[in-house]
C-alpha cells in the first residue's frame, strides 16, 4: 500500500539498476540551453551571475561544480547531503500553473536550491487568484501570472536563476528541462507532453498535480527506467557484533546496546572481524529471522575460521529502479494506489474518476461547474458515469454521486491550505526527479478533507461570490464561515519556518481579517543566516532583527487587511503578566509553530486549563506530524509522550567509545568545559574571591575540589600571557587527551585484562584504543593546535597573528614545543561503572584539599594584573569563520583516531555536536497545510471527533498516515463525568468550611487541599480545622505565598477526595475559586 510495496512490479535486476544509474542521475547538465524566450537578451549574463552566487566551479570537463554555502543550507544538507544538493544545483525545473499550487512549488524549489526555475502560464491574475497565491496582489491583477510572479520568487535566493514563459508550451520546449510540473493543463496535452517526456533522452521526469477545492492528485512518471540510490534516506543501520558461530546457516548475535533495527532480505557487510576473517570481504550477504539482537546469515560458515572478537555488521543500500508507466497507460490501468486515510479505503478510484470527469467538463463546456450548481454537478456525474462505463472490467461498482457533487461545487477552487500539502508533495517529487534521493510517488496519489466541509448542510446562495479576494474559498465553505474566520482571535506561538508557513497561509485564508478579528504572534528569536532557507518571508537583509516583527510585517504584505500583533515574548510561567487570563479567554484557537518538547507541554497546559484548541504540528527532515487538541473531544498533547532519547553512560563517553556520537559528546564537552565553563569560573572567583572560597567550602566535595583544580590550572600553570603560550597549550592538550590519556587507560587495563567474573574486560562494544604520535606533517594534527590556540587566546584577550593560520608557519612554532615524556602511574582510578554520574570520586580529606588549593588560588591571584578577566565562549555552530567547530571536529575525530572509529568531516560534526534539527521546506509547507485544514473545522465549530484528523507523513518513501485523534480518558463518578479537560469552577470567595461541604454535596470527601507545593488543608491535622472559616484565598496568601497580582481573577487548588460511601480516592478535577 506504500510506495516500498507498490514499486515491486516495477523493480528490475541489480546489474540494470547500476547500469542505468548514471544514465538517469548523471544527466549532463544543460547550462548552455536557453531557458526562456522572454530571457534570450541577456541570458548569459544572468547564468554567470547565477554560477556564482550558487558558488559553482568549472571543472576540467566543462561542468559546473557547486560549493555549497553551508551556512545556508546546513538544515537542509542534515537531509539530503552534499552529493543531492550538488544535482539540485544543476537542475533545471519547469513549473507550469501559476495559481496556488504553482506558487507553493516553485517557492519551495527555489528555496531548495534548484540551478533554474522557468514559470509557465499563459493567464492573468484575477481577484479569485489573490485567496492562493502570496506573490499576488491586488495591483497585479490583469497581469501575467508568471510575470507577476518572478521578481518576488527571485528574492527568495538569488542563487537560483528565475524566468518566464508566457506563450504556448511546445513540446520540444521541454527539453530544456530535468523536471517539468503542471498544475492546470488538459488530459490531451499531459498525455502529449508526458509522452515526449518519457521516451526522451535521457527521460525528463513529468509531475501533473491538480488540487480542486477540497481534493487533490498527483502523477509522477520519471521515465522507462528510475535509479533510486537512497530510498529512505536514513542511516545506513549496524550493530556490534557479540558472537558468530560456525554454523549453515551461521547465527549472528550482537551486543545488547542497542536494538538492531535489520528486516528480513536486508544486505550487510562486516567488517573489523577477528577470527572469522572471511566476512571481512566486503560482499554483501543476505540476513533472515532478524531479531532485536541477532540474525541468521544466509551463508555456510563451517569452514571459516574460530570467532575470536570485535566486528561491525553495516547495512547495505542498494539503488532500486523503478519502471514508470506512460499517463495514457496509467489512466486505465493505474495499479495500487497510494493511501493516506485508511478510512477512505474506497476514495482514490472514485477520485481517478472524478479528475477525468473534470477534465471531460472543462473540454465539452469551456469552463468550470458553477459553485452550488445542482445541473452543473449533475452533468458532472454523468460525465463520471460513462467514463466509467467505458473501463469495462475496470470500472467501479458503485459511484458515491454525493462526494461527486462535493467536487463539482467547489472543482474551480484552488483552496491555499490545500495548495501548501500539495505544493509540499510535489516539491519532494521534484527534488527526487533531479537527485535520486527517496523513493518517487509511484505513479498516482489522491487525496481530500470533505469533512473540513461545515457541519451544517449549505444552501445554493451560501457559495454566492461577494466580488472579493476569499471568493474562491467562499466557493467551497460558503459566506458564513469566512466571516467567522476574518473575525478569529488567533495565537501563533513561534515565528521559525512553520510560524512563517502559518502566517502566509492564515493572511490567505483571510483569517484574523476583519476589525473584530486579531492574530497575536511571538517569538523571541532573531533571523539567522540558516533560517533563509526555510523561513521564506525573510531576507538577507533582515538578518539579525526580530523574527516575529518581520514576518509579520510580511504578512500583511500578503493581505494588508491582516490584523496582527508581533511580540518578542517567549511564551513560559514568566510571562503570564503579558498573556493573562483575559487574553486567553478571548482566544477562539492557538497554533503552535514551536521547536521544542518543554515549549509544547507549556502551551498544551495553558490550552488545557483555558480550554482553548491547540493545533500541534513539527518537522524532522522530510517526516512531518499534526496533532488536532480540541477541548473535551480529544487527548492533550501532553497525554502521550515519545520515550526520553538514550544517553550514553558517562563512562563510555569519557573513557570507552565505540562511535563517533559518543567522541562528539565528549568533545562538546570538553570544548565547553575548557573555553566557557572555566574561564566563567574563573571571573566569579576574580569578583568576588572571599565569597566564592566561602561557596566551594561549603559544598566541601569531590564536584568543588575539580572546580578550584581546574581554576587553579588555569590561572597558573595553562596560564596565557603570548600567542606562543597558547600554542603550546594546545599542543599540551593534543599530548595530554591523545596519547598521554591513553596510555594511562591502556597501562591500567591492559589489552588482556580481565573482569572480575574472568571474561576479557575489552570485550564488545568496547575498543581497544592506541596513543597518537603528534607530526607536524599531518594536517589534522596542525589544524587541531591551529583552532584550540586560537580559541585559548580569545579566551585570554590575546591577539591572533596572521602566521597563526598559515599551516606551515604553524607547524614550525609548534615543532619548537618541548613536551615532557609521560609515565603511567599504579592506583589510577578510572570509572567503568556505568550507573555513575560523576568521574570525580570522593574522598575523605576532599575539605582539607579544597583549603589548600583555595590558599594557592589567592596567591596566584596576587600575581595577576590588575582588572584581569578572560572572555569564556559560548558554542557557535552557525558560524564557520569562529574555529568552534573546527575544534570539537578536531577533538572528535583524533579520539576516534585512537579508538579506530570512523571520522566524520566538519560538517557531519556540526549537525551531531551542534545537534542540528534537519529541516527542509517542503515537509514544512504540508505540515502547515494540514493543520490549516483542520482550523476550518476549529473556526466552524459543531465538528464531530470523527471528523478532525492527525497525521504523520514521511515524504521520502512517501508514506501518508491520516487518522482520527483519540478521545480523552473519562472519569466517571455516581452521575458525573469528566476528563482531563474538566475543571470546576466556583464563583465566590469562600471559605474552607464552604469549600468541604460544597464537594459533600458531591459525595465527596476531601482529606486534601494544596496549592503548589503547600498544604492547605489536611483532614489528619488537628489545628487545621481551626482554619475553617477563613477565605481560601487568605489560605493560599498565608501559607503557600500566593501572589495576586490586580490582572489575577481566579485562584486554583488541588483537592485529593475518597467516595464518602467506599473511601475509594475520586480523582477529581482542578478546582479554580473566582475571588473576583
Amino acid at each position: 500500500m506504500i510506495s516500498r510495496k507498490r514499486a515491486v512490479e516495477g523493480q528490475i535486476d541489480d546489474d540494470q539498476a547500476a547500469a542505468a544509474a548514471d544514465d538517469t542521475l548523471l544527466k549532463k547538465t544543460r547550462g548552455d540551453c536557453l531557458i526562456s524566450s522572454a530571457a534570450l537578451e541577456g541570458t548569459s549574463a544572468m547564468e554567470e551571475e547565477n554560477n556564482q552566487a550558487n558558488g559553482m566551479e568549472v571543472d576540467e570537463g566543462g561542468r559546473k561544480q557547486a560549493d555549497i554555502d553551508e551556512d545556508l543550507h546546513s538544515r537542509q544538507l542534515a537531509v539530503y547531503g552534499r552529493e543531492t544538493m550538488r544535482r539540485l544545483f544543476a537542475s533545471n525545473v519547469l513549473v507550469s500553473g501559476l495559481q496556488g499550487l504553482g506558487a507553493e512549488i516553485a517557492k519551495n524549489l527555489v528555496l531548495a536550491g534548484v540551478k533554474s526555475i522557468t514559470l509557465h502560464d499563459e493567464g492573468t491574475v484575477e481577484l479569485w487568484d489573490l485567496s492562493s497565491n502570496f506573490f499576488f496582489s491586488k495591483e497585479d491583477i490583469g497581469k501575467n501570472r508568471a510575470l507577476a510572479c518572478v521578481l518576488k520568487l527571485q528574492e527568495l535566493n538569488n542563487a537560483v536563476l528565475v524566468s518566464t514563459l508566457t506563450g504556448t508550451l511546445a513540446k520540444e520546449q521541454l527539453s530544456n528541462f530535468q523536471a517539468v510540473v503542471f498544475t492546470d493543463v488538459s488530459l490531451e496535452k499531459a498525455i502529449e507532453y508526458d509522452d515526449f517526456c518519457h521516451n526522451h533522452q535521457p527521460p525528463i521526469c513529468f509531475i501533473k498535480s491538480e488540487v480542486r477545492g477540497l481534493f487533490g492528485s498527483v502523477f509522477c512518471d520519471f521515465g522507462p527506467e528510475f535509479s533510486v540510490f537512497d530510498v529512505d534516506g536514513e542511516e545506513p543501520h549496524t550493530g556490534i557484533i557479540a558472537s558468530i558461530c560456525n554454523d549453515n546457516p551461521a547465527t549472528i548475535s550482537c551486543v545488547e546496546d542497542e536494538r538492531l533495527e535489520f528486516q528480513d532480505g536486508d544486505l550487510v557487510v562486516f567488517s573489523e572481524v577477528e577470527g572469522m576473517t572471511e566476512l571481512n570481504d566486503g560482499k554483501p550477504r543476505k540476513i533472515k529471522n532478524a531479531r532485536p539482537f541477532s540474525f541468521t546469515l544466509e551463508e555456510d560458515t563451517t569452514q571459516f575460521g574460530l570467532y575470536k572478537k570485535g566486528g561491525i555488521v553495516t547495512q547495505v543500500k542498494e539503488p532500486k529502479v523503478l519502471q514508470f508507466k506512460l499517463l495514457r497507460d496509467a489512466l486505465r490501468d493505474p495499479g495500487d494506489f497510494l493511501l493516506s486515510d485508511f478510512s477512505k479505503f474506497d476514495r482514490p478510484p472514485l477520485l481517478h474518476l472524478a479528475f477525468q470527469a473534470l477534465d471531460k467538463f472543462r473540454h465539452d463546456m469551456g469552463r468550470f461547474p458553477g459553485a452550488g450548481s445542482e445541473d452543473d454537478a449533475q452533468q458532472f456525474i454523468d460525465f463520471a458515469v460513462n467514463i466509467n462505463e467505458s473501463l469495462g472490467d475496470g470500472k467501479l461498482e458503485e459511484i458515491n454521486k454525493k462526494i461527486l457533487q462535493h467536487f463539482s461545487y467547489g472543482s474551480q477552487a484552488v483552496l491555499n491550505p490545500m495548495a501548501a500539502i500539495f505544493g509540499g508533495i510535489v516539491g519532494q517529487e521534484v527534488v527526487k526527479a533531479c537527485s535520486g534521493k527517496f523513493h518517487p510517488l509511484f505513479q498516482f496519489f489522491y487525496f481530500d478533507s470533505l469533512e473540513s466541509l461545515p457541519a451544517e448542510a449549505l444552501e445554493a446562495s451560501d457559495f454566492k461570490p461577494l466580488n472579493c479576494r476569499y471568493d474562491a474559498q467562499i466557493s467551497v465553505f460558503g459566506s458564513k464561515l469566512q466571516k467567522k474566520l476574518e473575525d478569529a482571535k488567533v495565537f501563533i506561538v513561534g515565528s521559525g519556518a512553520l510560524g512563517c508557513e502559518f502566517l502566509k497561509n492564515l493572511a490567505l485564508m483571510g483569517v484574523c481579517c476583519s476589525p473584530k478579528g486579531k492574530l497575536t504572534i511571538t517569538d523571541d528569536d532573531v533571523i539567522e543566516k540558516s533560517n533563509l532557507s526555510r523561513q521564506f518571508l525573510f531576507r538577507d537583509w533582515n538578518i539579525g532583527q526580530a523574527k516575529s516583527t518581520v514576518a509579520a510585517a510580511a504578512a500583511v504584505s500578503i493581505n494588508p487587511d491582516l490584523h496582527i500583533e508581533a511580540l518578542q515574548n517567549r511564551a513560559s510561567p514568566e510571562t503570564e503578566n503579558v498573556f493573562d487570563d483575559g487574553f486567553w479567554e478571548s482566544l477562539d484557537a492557538v497554533i503552535n509553530a514551536l521547536d521544542n518538547v518543554t515549549a509544547r507541554m507549556y502551551m498544551d497546559g495553558r490550552c488545557l486549563y483555558f480550554q482553548k484548541p491547540l493545533l500541534e504540528s513539527g518537522t524532522l527532515g522530510a517526516k512531518c506530524n499534526t496533532q488536532m487538541v480540541i477541548p473535551h473531544l480529544t487527548e492533550n498533547y501532553g497525554a502521550s509522550r515519545d520515550p526520553p532519547e538514550k544517553q550514553a553512560p558517562m563512562c563510555t563517553v569519557h573513557s570507552f567509545p565505540h562511535n563517533i556520537d559518543h567522541c562528539l559528546t565528549w568533545a562538546r564537552s570538553e570544548f565547553e568545559g575548557l573555553l566557557e565553563k572555566t574561564p566563567n569560573e574563573v571571573n566569579t572567583f576574580l569578583k568576588n574571591p572571599n565569597a566564592y572560597a566561602a561557596s566551594m567550602r561549603n559544598a566541601g566535595d569531590a564536584q568543588a575540589r575539580n572546580l578550584l583544580e581546574h581554576v587553579l590550572e588555569c590561572l597558573d600553570t595553562d596560564r596565557c600571557e603570548t600567542f606562543q603560550d597558547c600554542v603550546c597549550w594546545a599542543r599540551f592538550k593534543f599530548e595530554d587527551y591523545f596519547s598521554n590519556r591513553v596510555k594511562q587507560l591502556t597501562f591500567t587495563f591492559p589489552e588482556d585484562a580481565a573482569t572480575s567474573t574472568g571474561a576479557p574486560f575489552w570485550s564488545a562494544p568496547k575498543r581497544f584504543p592506541r596513543p597518537l604520535q603528534f607530526s607536524s606533517s599531518d594536517p589534522s594534527h596542525v589544524h587541531f593546535v591551529m583552532s584550540a590556540s586560537i580559541l585559548r587566546a580569545e579566551t585570554f584577550g590575546i591577539v591572533v597573528p596572521e602566521w597563526a593560520k598559515n599551516p606551515k608557519t604553524l607547524g614550525d612554532a609548534v615543532d619548537k614545543v618541548l613536551v615532557p615524556d609521560f609515565q603511567p602511574k599504579t592506583g589510577v582510578q578510572i570509572v567503568t561503572d556505568e550507573k555513575a554520574t560523576s568521574l570525580s570520586a570522593a574522598s575523605i580529606d576532599d575539605a582539607a584539599v579544597i583549603n589548600d588549593l583555595i590558599a594557592k588560588l589567592e596567591e596566584c591571584a596576587k600575581k595577576l594584573p590588575p582588572g584581569f578577566r578572560m572572555d569564556p565562549i559560548q558554542f557557535e555552530k552557525d558560524d564557520d569563520a569562529n574555529y568552534h567547530m573546527d575544534l570539537i571536529a578536531g577533538l572528535a575525530n583524533m579520539r576516534a583516531r585512537n579508538y579506530g572509529i570512523q571520522e566524520v568531516d566538519k560538517l557531519k560534526a556540526k549537525f551531531i555536536a551542534g545537534r542540528i534539527i534537519p529541516a527542509i521546506a517542503t515537509s514544512t509547507a504540508m505540515a502547515t497545510g494540514l493543520v490549516c485544514l483542520e482550523l476550518y473545522k476549529v473556526l466552524a465549530g459543531g465538528h464531530k471527533l470523527e471528523d478532525y484528523r492527525n497525521t504523520f507523513a514521511n515524504l521520502a518513501l512517501p508514506l501518508f498516515s491520516i487518522a482520527e485523534p483519540v478521545p480523552p480518558k473519562m472519569i466517571k463518578f455516581r452521575d458525573m463525568s469528566w476528563t482531563v479537560w474538566d475543571r470546576w469552577i466556583i464563583h465566590g470567595n469562600l471559605t474552607l468550611g464552604e469549600l468541604l461541604r460544597w464537594l459533600k454535596d458531591k459525595g465527596l470527601s476531601a482529606y486534601s487541599i494544596s496549592s503548589g507545593t503547600s498544604l492547605l488543608y489536611n483532614s489528619m491535622f488537628p489545628r487545621h480545622r481551626d482554619r475553617m472559616d477563613r477565605k481560601v484565598v487568605d489560605l493560599m496568601k498565608e501559607f503557600a505565598k500566593v501572589e495576586v497580582p490586580p490582572y489575577r481573577r481566579h485562584l486554583d487548588i488541588v483537592v485529593a477526595c475518597e467516595d464518602e460511601e467506599d473511601g475509594e480516592d475520586v480523582d477529581i478535577p482542578l478546582i479554580s475559586i473566582y475571588f473576583r
